[in-house]
């Protein structure tokens, strides 16, 4: 017997209707059941007229309010603050309870429990379920009751922990018969870009929506089992592609998960090793729950508090050299083909952000803040949690970080990575006459190579704006403000043995 007379489901990063954990709840306890989103407007605000990720989420909405039509139902969307407008639509429809699901950033946290009391002030309940992980908050803690700071006992613990049930389909799409065709009078559509106040801009490059990334997910199972292999060579078809989906939950990380888990027992390794980084997905969201100031609105924490003694370049210089890398003019090609991925897409390959973060913490001596920063504005796939933790671990304070004395080679990583050069050639098409020996760094190219590939160094091509070298001397002077201290118990698990010089 339904609980409820009336619920309403409130999507957020949750864009999809199959598996979707408070869907599937609000449907089997709820006699009717009605499905909002709402356009925040203090998250809209700060966005560029065209930003991609917007674009992303309105296209992904698109369909997913064509799939609950297609059921009978429909998806009742406001541009707003959603503190206002779910109690609103809650009481517009006589929902009893609104269905949503955890979420945790600590401005997210926030707003849902100011929600929470709205409706509870109204008479109504905030129902919130756990649905964009396998593990949350303290399921997974140290024998000591502590929160995990390495992740190889983190992901040991989360596969001894596995059942069956975490890995459950929460079959929402069966039962959609429970939800209430709207009122006239409530249903507005989607409102069009240009109603939100922004330009009617491109789909970004990775397919939007649930069909979407059903459609990734199956191009990559053939590719699958050599994902070990292949995922850190930005110029082969290698990663799932996969992120954005999984940010915006327009696919179940269960799915997922239990795909990748099934694989791995019948010993393949790529699936091992994409298991790995769906772990580690898990593990920056725990690593965020447990040390929310690391995602505090305004200047991040480090997490280890003594990293925040260092002191960063400042001044015009540093300015330039932080422009140079935000363009892709930084003179080392590598660093500028994958500035120039993301600029151009909303994406870049997972090894490209380790070798550019690296870049720009330790070869130009800036804060880590301003390349996360950067990275939140451009990517469709960001999240904070990962974003955060990502540079957090090439910074070196953050949890199971590479030790600060660990500084990637920008040409020895373009070498081992992308060695015939593909990759830059893409992106970096002034050198791509040159051959392979010389792509890599073009300043050491001989003058006749560079003359006959038609490049003119600090012309066509900038010279490095900075010498690895010596950028790594200052940045071992300039750590070791926590020299003294332990930067590590173990580390580098994520980087697979890059270069240290």
């Amino acid at each position: 017997m339904a609980e409820f007379d009336c619920g309403l489901v409130w999507f957020r990063r949750d864009l999809r209707v199959a598996d979707h954990t408070a869907l599937y709840h609000a449907l089997t306890r709820c006699r009717r059941v009605y499905c909002s989103f709402i356009f925040e407007q203090p998250l809209l605000a700060p966005l560029p007229p065209g930003d991609r990720r917007l674009a992303f989420i309105h296209a992904s909405l698109g369909e997913l309010d064509a799939s609950l039509r297609a059921a009978g139902g429909a998806l009742l969307v406001r541009h707003g603050y959603s503190i206002d407008e779910i109690p609103a639509l809650a009481r517009a429809v006589g929902a009893q309870a609104v269905f949503t699901h955890h979420d945790y950033e600590p401005g997210a946290i926030a707003r849902d429990a100011e929600a929470g009391r709205r409706l509870e002030a109204d008479s109504r309940e905030l129902l919130t379920f756990k649905d964009q992980v396998i593990f949350e908050k303290s399921e997974l803690l140290t024998g000591s009751g502590k929160p995990y700071s390495v992740f190889t006992p983190y992901k040991r613990a989360w596969l001894a922990a596995l059942t069956p049930e975490r890995l459950a389909h929460h079959p929402s799409e069966t039962h959609l018969a429970a939800l209430g065709q709207v009122p006239s009078d409530l249903d507005q559509g989607i409102p069009t870009l240009a109603e939100l106040g922004f330009e009617p801009a491109q789909l970004p490059p990775v397919a939007a929506g649930e069909s979407g990334a059903h459609e990734l997910f199956a191009a990559f199972l053939p590719r699958l089992t050599r994902y070990a292999t292949t995922r850190d060579f930005p110029a082969v078809k290698g990663p799932s592609y996969l992120s954005a989906h999984l940010r915006h939950g327009t696919i179940s990380i269960r799915a997922l998960a239990r795909c990748a888990f099934d694989a791995q027992r019948q010993g393949d390794r790529g699936a091992e090793i994409w298991l790995a980084e769906l772990i580690w997905r898990d593990f920056y969201f725990s690593v965020l729950h447990h040390h929310p100031q690391v995602g505090q609105s305004g200047a991040h924490a480090a997490l280890k508090p003594e990293y925040d003694l260092i002191q960063w370049e400042q001044g015009s210089a540093a300015d330039a050299n932080f422009a140079a890398w935000c363009e892709g003019r930084t003179g080392y090609p590598l660093v500028d083909a994958a500035m120039r991925q993301i600029n151009a897409t909303g994406y870049m390959h997972n090894r490209l952000r380790m070798v550019v973060a690296s870049f720009l913490i330790k070869d130009l001596g800036l804060d880590w803040r301003r390349g996360e920063a950067y990275f939140a504005a451009q990517l469709i796939d960001f999240d904070l949690a990962a974003n955060n933790g990502g540079w957090q671990w090439a910074a070196s304070s953050g949890c199971d970080a590479q030790p600060y004395f660990r500084i990637f080679n920008p040409i020895t990583q373009s070498e081992k990575f992308d060695t015939e050069g593909k990759f830059i050639r893409r992106y970096v098409p002034e050198l791509a006459a040159l051959p392979n020996q010389a792509i890599h760094a073009p300043w050491l190219a001989k003058p006749e190579v560079l003359r006959d590939a038609g490049v003119a160094l600090g012309i066509d091509y900038p010279l490095p704006i900075v010498d690895h070298a010596s950028a790594r001397k200052l940045t071992l002077a300039r750590y070791a403000v926590v020299k003294s201290k332990k930067v590590g118990d173990e580390h580098g698990t994520r980087d697979n043995g890059a270069d240290e010089t």
